[in-house]
């Protein structure tokens, strides 16, 4: 690949007349009969969540596709974001993706650098060479850190990768409501104007849009959408309609919610009748030990949870909707999974968060007291809200531990389920063969009645680890082709091989980012062994029983991970995430110049201004009438600081987190005249370790208009999501007495931050 378009030549004249008449030539066509490919993936959804896998969020849209398809029991995930969609897009274990962790913790070793080689081809440049239409609509974890911003560089951007047309966002996770959103390589705020905006539906109304056009101009040519929402990850945000119907349903606790889906799912027939559900984890909040006010905002949180994911299902409802209206879902491979890992217990708290950027980010404590009076804020826009670590590990039952986890079932087993028109003969049916989402490429690629290439772009393709799922469509009992997987994320490992799986005990919790290095994670951790077969929540530990079994699935990891790229071990997790670990264009910079127009910088790409002092000058001209607006900000509502005009006068704000006490205004007290002018900040850092106060200073043309004090200052990140802006502000603003887009109506010379202390 790519192939050639053929043109068979005949006689070529002088001149047209003399010449053989010839054909255009031919170029590359989908074989006959290959369908249209729907690949959808939710985001931090455990095993036991949905209604299709027992649990209590109703998901009718995955329910139609397990009716007229089937479900499978025993698909496996890396166990967090970044690695599972690498290896879901080049059909490779995610170490061979060079994606062993997620983009921005990523370190130079070749299993972990986040730079997926050319010889790591994606789904997307196999099939748009082979005659497909391609798309990506939703979340892109899988562009480096560092080259996130608007200016490149693009070769690992979905279009980068042989993806034809992209709308999304490109990080961990995003804002539902003010979306940083991009249009292939074109940053977009698609939410400005739309007051009842929500990116779910935005993202369905895009794709569905992308779909008629596609069959509208070449109706006999497959489409290949992959639809990943950010939902259900933290900010678990839905429309207020949606969070109504969830009020009141999670009052029971998550000890009782275990039970009813455990009991559910073997009335399902989704798990076996002798199926064991493990002990509820001892460092987890216990649902009794809570009062009663606890209980509320706990139980609200999981009712934001279940509305997001709720409204999310109905989304890709819609799009599967648009594939029937057309007449194509009957030539449709629809493959519907249900989490990129298990549900996420990040939650140090115990009942959940109001703030993930500011609760693990910041280090900043959630008041009980003020989370109960802004109860109803919790699904809404000034809340990036994350349910508590138990209703997460409640959403992966039948199983021990949740997401990050890599060695358990919690982390790494979710629901997936496929349907492809009548090809299936007993629609409804349960499939038990272990599958990994490596498998999915393989299974789409047999479907097409495609080749795996040999080379991309004369670069020769590494193997693809997974094998095709279409072994099982018709075979309930055919032999497992996928024998042998290996898993790591963060040093927690794990082997399967021929029904068994050897793993190691995890070092830390879920929501723990820092702990001590381990020097030999492989020696040093302890390993644990089950039988899956008889087994199926890997529920008893037949370590000391079989330590025979154990030695020989350790060695097996031992050369899968040599094999794979896994090595170096490395069990730091929130240690790696300094950019300056990393490739990025700042490395010795003090002077940052910046110009009007320039817009979401991310924080890896941006000046960093956090534990130092600093200075910005910006030189600025007011017309006549005065200006207002945005000179140059980072961040936005949950942390971040800005420079502007409002009400026409010199005024800085910073923001620690989104609570009262942490919103700061500096303000001078007269207007802006018309003219030149040089507006400064000067910010002065008090030192003595991260996080500590500073004062800030405003001059106008050299002479002092306000001084205020910041007692406490942003530690660790101002955004997962929102960049630097010069000339306006985007996404949410700092605080609420001025609104999105806040633009400069004067004009900006340039804006200059210079760094003046060590960080």
């Amino acid at each position: 690949m790519p192939i050639e378009p053929y043109q068979e030549l005949g006689k070529i004249a002088p001149s047209v007349g003399g010449s053989d008449p010839i054909d255009w030539p031919k170029e590359i066509e989908a074989p006959k009969g290959a369908p249209n490919v729907l690949l959808v993936m939710m985001d931090d959804v455990g095993f036991g969540a949905s209604s299709s896998f027992g649990g209590p969020i109703p998901t009718p849209t995955l329910d139609r596709v397990t009716k007229k398809g089937l479900r499978y029991n025993a698909f496996h995930t890396t166990a967090v974001c970044s690695p599972t969609r690498a290896a879901l897009i080049t059909g490779r274990n995610h170490h061979v993706a060079s994606t062993g962790i997620i983009m921005e913790f990523s370190t130079p070793y070749p299993g972990y650098h986040s730079l997926v080689s050319r010889s790591v081809g994606t789904i997307g440049e196999i099939l748009t060479a082979n005659g497909y239409g391609t798309s990506w609509f939703g979340k892109n974890h899988n562009v480096p850190d560092w080259q996130t911003s608007p200016a490149g560089p693009f070769h690992l951007w979905p279009t980068g990768l042989g993806f034809e047309y992209f709308y999304g966002f490109l990080g961990a996770d995003a804002h539902q409501f003010r979306s940083p959103i991009y249009e292939n390589t074109v940053p977009i705020e698609p939410y400005l104007g739309k007051k009842d905006f929500h990116l779910d539906e935005a993202m369905a109304d895009r794709a569905i849009a992308w779909m008629r056009t596609q069959k509208s101009v070449w109706p006999n040519k497959p489409f290949f959408a992959y639809y990943t929402p950010g939902t259900a990850h933290a900010p678990h945000h839905a429309p207020k309609e949606w969070l109504n119907k969830f009020k009141g349903k999670f009052d029971h606790g998550w000890h009782r919610q275990r039970e009813m889906t455990f009991a559910k799912q073997k009335e399902m027939g989704i798990i076996p009748a002798d199926a064991v559900l493990n002990p509820f984890t001892n460092d987890y909040q216990k649902w009794d030990e809570l009062n009663t006010d606890e209980k509320r905002i706990a139980a609200r949180g999981m009712e934001a949870y279940a509305a997001a994911l709720a409204h999310a299902d109905y989304q890709v409802g819609r799009v599967i909707n648009a594939i029937e209206e057309m007449g194509e879902l009957e030539n449709t491979l629809v493959i519907y999974i249900m989490g990129d890992n298990g549900s996420s217990a990040e939650d140090p708290t115990g009942i959940g968060m109001t703030s993930e950027i500011a609760t693990m980010g910041n280090k900043v404590a959630d008041r009980p007291e003020y989370m109960l009076e802004n109860l109803d804020e919790f699904g809404g826009m000034w809340f990036e809200n994350h349910y508590s670590h138990s209703w997460a590990h409640a959403m992966n039952t039948p199983f021990q531990w949740d997401k990050k986890i890599a060695s358990h079932l919690g982390g790494s087993r979710t629901g997936m389920a496929l349907m492809w028109g009548d090809r299936i003969k007993d629609p409804g049916a349960v499939r038990s063969q272990f599958s990994h989402v490596n498998d999915i490429v393989p299974t789409i690629l047999e479907a097409a009645s495609l080749p795996e290439p040999e080379t991309i772009n004369g670069f020769k393709q590494v193997p693809m680890n997974g094998k095709s799922l279409l072994y099982t469509l018709n075979n309930p009992d055919a032999p497992e082709q996928h024998k042998t997987q290996y898993f790591e994320v963060i040093a927690n490992q794990g082997v399967y091989h021929d029904g068994w799986i050897a793993n190691s005990t995890p070092k830390r919790l879920p929501w723990e980012g820092r702990g001590p290095s381990n020097p030999d994670p492989f020696n040093d951790y302890e390993w644990e062994l089950y039988n899956l077969r008889e087994d199926f929540s890997q529920s008893k530990n037949l370590a000391k029983e079989n330590p025979e079994k154990l030695e020989e699935l350790r060695a097996i990891f031992i050369s899968e991970a040599k094999k794979n790229q896994v090595f170096p071990l490395d069990d730091r997790y929130i240690e790696r995430a300094d950019p300056a670990n990393r490739p990025e264009p700042n490395r010795g910079r003090k002077e940052f110049v910046y110009y009007d127009g320039t817009f979401r910088i991310p924080e890896g790409a941006a000046v960093s201004v956090k534990n130092t002092s600093f200075k910005i000058t910006a030189k600025l001209f007011i017309p006549e009438g005065g200006a207002e607006g945005m000179i140059i900000t980072q961040g936005g509502w949950f942390a971040g600081w800005g420079l502007m005009l409002l009400e026409g006068k010199p005024t800085f704000k910073y923001s620690l987190s989104h609570y009262p006490e942490h919103k700061h205004t500096i303000k001078g007290k007269n207007v802006l005249p018309a003219g030149d002018h040089t507006l400064v900040a000067d910010f002065d850092y008090e030192g003595g370790g991260v996080g500590k106060g500073a004062t800030v200073t405003l001059l106008l043309n050299g002479e002092q208009v306000a001084k205020g004090n910041i007692p406490a200052t942003v530690p660790t990140r101002f955004s997962m999501t929102e960049g630097l802006d010069v000339g306006r502000d985007a996404g949410l603003p700092l605080t609420k007495d001025y609104d999105v887009p806040f633009r400069f109506t004067g004009k900006i010379g340039k804006v200059v931050v210079t760094l003046e202390g060590e960080e």
